[in-house]
């Protein structure tokens, strides 16, 4: 009997470690099914976008003198891909750019039918803008939209359909088995309202249903390979792309641009989902470099041995590809590299400038109800969290969207599951008949409609974001009794006394009084709004009247897509323009209604604002009554909103039920008819005896800097739109490892280090590089140098590189 028992234990202990491991087994391959089930297939990609950075107004304040002078980090296209199996795939394109524009979406859906025939359409692939005020404008097909570029600017526009293309490219490339999951969270102090008083013209019961005058919740995507784990993120959180000034002369992404920038960076240098507060240097920025780069050097009297040991060489050729080469983030052959966008929502009345808009003069709050001091709206500026640097606070509202996306990406843990579906039509926004629930005690319903595209004054008011000047005014219906004598036909003497801002001084004051040619081109085209359109648009006391002007071309939009895009029980609604709160939320609300009245109980819908085309702002009725600058700038008329929910609520319900939906008119291809007249360039040049890269002005010999200090060097530069550096960099900061090899530290993409480029006078051959390194806190003591590169232009066309480095110094 103990016999017996001996034996059955000893050979029950094998029995029960061998079915130990196995449970095991199953419980570690269960939980792996809790981070990746494999329902969907995945793929992520992003590629340059960053454009000219010399000489080409920026997109967004159409501030004319606003020109592109060097970079403050580069712009970038980042893509997601999410496929069933065998089904369905939808892509969402996020840009670093103003918003989307009609003819970039037509030419990347013809290059990407022709490369993969109808795997993705305009049915299934959203392109969208976050709304950066800081990047290359004249990539945009109206006339209205592209007069400060003067005109059209085919590198801007090239740079951003390529970028696009290859971004989906790679993303379909990496496509593999995955999940994805989403989570929600509140993020309270990177938004104010910037017209309040509008806000307050919405219904009281209405407003009471909210805590805040703006939204507050992120959503967020979090993608996650079944091989490599987390790729990526995407989220959606509504502010506005004006953290930098309408006086930036850098390419930017802006706070949204730079919140990319830091998670990509978190990640990278992370690998793993940990706090974020682990991996960020003091000054809020992830320590990247000091992962990268060891600490090499302790003796201090080394370091300046080995730095005074090279000298600035003279400038000297270098091979196309050598900036690329050279770049810090240049991924791995292995692995997808870690994709994370910060797109834009329902930002229309949304700022980032977060301390609220003050005086210039007298530093006191400005008037409530116009945005004015002392009845002048010019001087009414909101103020950042980093005021008075621009640069300072776009850092901060970046920062702030950064920790809030690592917070939901490290606690994501809701499972999308379900159909991967899209809907997508083409709407005539110019005259379409909307059914409306009718007033009163009768109930019923009447039909109204929406009317052609037209500005009011309010628009030419500017917002405290960037305001206008004179004496146009948010709200003010008092230019209404100028409306008569503008269109008798006095436009010039109207301005004389007036003058306009914004996009309307872009059309006017700066452009007629100093020559811009492509206004010169197009003014005597501007058309008399008919009594029909000025009924239509009440209380909107008409500007421009853009829907019903078509030469030399149109120049605003009639046609505008409408898509929705569905992942499991997530629905993105891509709209063509700037919802502001309120309008947004009545819009997710009304679709939200739509899928949970049809069994869809636990939906998330969320807006992408700016996508696939633009068509400017969209207002709730009642805000629309108000016509501060968003109701001035809501192009079709105080019904545009209910048209959108109308229309919208199709969407939703053919996604329900399974049912196709006509695509609508097809929007105009106006490509061939576009009139560019910005100059070229047409011959880089330098003083006699100096070389292309040399340095004029260097570090001081025998240079020692401290963390937080400011290094300056400048060199002989030539104009960067000879060679965009796409997917490179024009400007290095290289550590010395060992005796002598330099490794690239930080680049033109790095929050850190500026690129700015000057020449003398606007008809000048000559021009310089100045590279502005503000050194982070991580970096590692060591010895450094800045390196230049860059692409000189010969009187024949020829294109030569170049590249130059300064003095070495030590950094302690």
């Amino acid at each position: 009997m103990k016999f017996s028992s001996r034996f059955n234990l000893k050979f029950q202990r094998p029995c029960a470690m061998i079915w130990l491991w196995i449970a095991l087994v199953l419980l570690l391959q269960n939980s792996r099914g809790l981070v990746s089930a494999s329902n969907y297939l995945i793929g992520l990609g992003s590629y340059d976008i960053t454009g000219p950075a010399a000489d080409v107004n920026m997109m967004g304040y159409a501030n004319s003198e606003q020109i592109t002078a060097g970079i403050h980090f580069r712009l970038r296209a980042r893509t997601f891909i999410v496929a069933e199996p065998e089904g369905n795939r939808v892509v969402f394109v996020n840009l670093d750019a103003c918003m989307a524009s009609q003819i970039v979406t037509i030419k990347v859906i013809e290059r990407l039918k022709a490369r993969y025939g109808d795997l993705y359409t305009e049915n299934n692939v959203a392109i969208s803008g976050i709304h950066t005020h800081a990047g290359p404008g004249g990539y945009l097909q109206h006339v209205v939209y592209i007069v400060t570029s003067l005109g059209f600017v085919q590198q801007s526009f090239d740079v951003i359909v390529d970028g696009i293309e290859k971004s989906i490219i790679e993303a379909h490339e990496n496509i593999r088995p995955g999940s994805v999951f989403v989570s929600n969270g509140e993020l309270l102090d990177a938004g104010v309202n910037r017209s309040p008083s509008a806000y307050l013209n919405n219904p009281a019961a209405e407003r009471g249903k909210y805590k805040y005058d703006v939204d507050k919740e992120m959503t967020l995507l979090k993608f996650v390979d079944d091989k490599w784990g987390p790729l990526g993120s995407f989220n959606w959180f509504a502010t506005h792309g004006t953290s930098m000034s309408r006086t930036n002369s850098l390419i930017s992404g802006d706070n949204k641009g730079a919140a990319a920038r830091f998670m990509e960076d978190w990640f990278e240098q992370n690998g793993t989902e940990i706090s974020y507060s682990s991996r960020l240097g003091a000054d809020g920025i992830p320590r990247r470099v000091s992962n990268i780069i060891p600490n090499l050097h302790s003796n201090y009297h080394e370091l300046l041995e080995l730095a005074a040991s090279f000298q600035s060489p003279p400038g000297g050729p270098a091979d196309s590809n050598m900036s690329i080469a050279r770049r810090v983030r240049a991924g791995q052959a292995n692995k997808p590299g870690f994709v994370s966008a910060f797109c834009q929502s329902n930002c229309g009345d949304v700022s980032p400038n977060v301390i609220g808009a003050f005086c210039i003069d007298t530093g006191l709050p400005c008037d409530f109800n116009q945005s004015t001091c002392d009845g002048k709206n010019e001087l009414c500026y909101g103020r950042g969290p980093g005021y008075p640097d621009e640069f300072e606070s776009t850092r901060i509202i970046g920062e702030r969207q950064f920790r809030k996306a690592v917070e939901l990406f490290n606690k994501a843990s809701e499972h999308l599951t379900g159909k991967v579906d899209y809907r997508h039509t083409n709407i005539d926004f110019s005259q379409l008949e909307v059914t409306l629930p009718r007033e009163g005690e009768g109930g019923g319903s009447e039909v109204v409609k929406t009317c052609s595209a037209a500005m009011g004054f309010a628009f030419a008011a500017g917002t405290t974001d960037g305001p206008g000047a004179f004496d146009f005014k948010q709200g003010d219906d008092k230019v209404i009794g100028n409306s008569n004598f503008l269109w008798a036909g006095h436009y010039e003497m109207f301005l004389l006394h007036s003058g306009l801002t914004c996009f309307a001084r872009l059309l006017f004051t700066l452009m007629l009084f100093q020559g811009n040619p492509f206004w010169k081109l197009v003014r005597n085209v501007l058309k008399t709004p008919d009594r029909e359109q000025i009924d239509c648009q009440q209380p909107k006391p008409i500007l421009l009247d853009t829907g019903e002007m078509k030469q030399p071309y149109d120049w605003a939009p009639s046609i505008l897509p409408l898509q929705v895009l569905r992942i499991g029980q997530l629905v993105i609604l891509s709209v063509p323009g700037e919802f502001t709160t309120m309008a947004g939320r009545r819009l997710r609300d009304a679709v939200k209604t739509v899928l949970t009245s049809n069994g869809h109980g636990n939906v998330h819908v969320v807006i992408a604002g700016l996508t696939n085309t633009y068509s400017q702002y969209v207002t709730t009725f009642e805000e629309y009554q108000v016509q501060r600058y968003e109701g001035a700038s809501t192009l079709y008329g105080p019904h545009t909103l209910s048209a959108y929910i109308q229309e919208f609520k199709k969407l939703a319900s053919a996604i329900i039920s399974g049912e196709a939906v006509e695509q609508g008119p097809q929007p105009p291809d106006l490509l061939d008819k576009q009139i560019s007249l910005l100059t070229p360039v047409v011959l880089d040049g330098t003083s006699s005896g100096v070389n292309f890269g040399d340095v004029s002005f260097d570090v001081p010999k025998n240079s020692t800097f401290k963390k937080g200090d400011l290094v300056n060097v400048t060199f002989w530069s030539a104009c960067p739109r000879n060679d965009l550096m796409t997917e490179g960099t024009f400007v290095l900061v290289e550590i010395l490892h060992g005796k002598d090899t330099w490794v690239p530290a930080y680049d033109d993409d790095d929050f850190c280090l500026r690129f700015k480029w000057s020449r003398p006078s606007k008809l000048s051959t000559h021009s310089h590089a100045t590279v502005e390194w503000r050194i982070p806190e991580s970096t590692p003591t060591g010895v450094y140098r800045i390196r230049h590169f860059g692409a000189s232009k010969s009187i024949l066309g020829s294109i030569r590189h170049f590249t130059g480095s300064s003095s070495a110094f030590v950094v302690a």
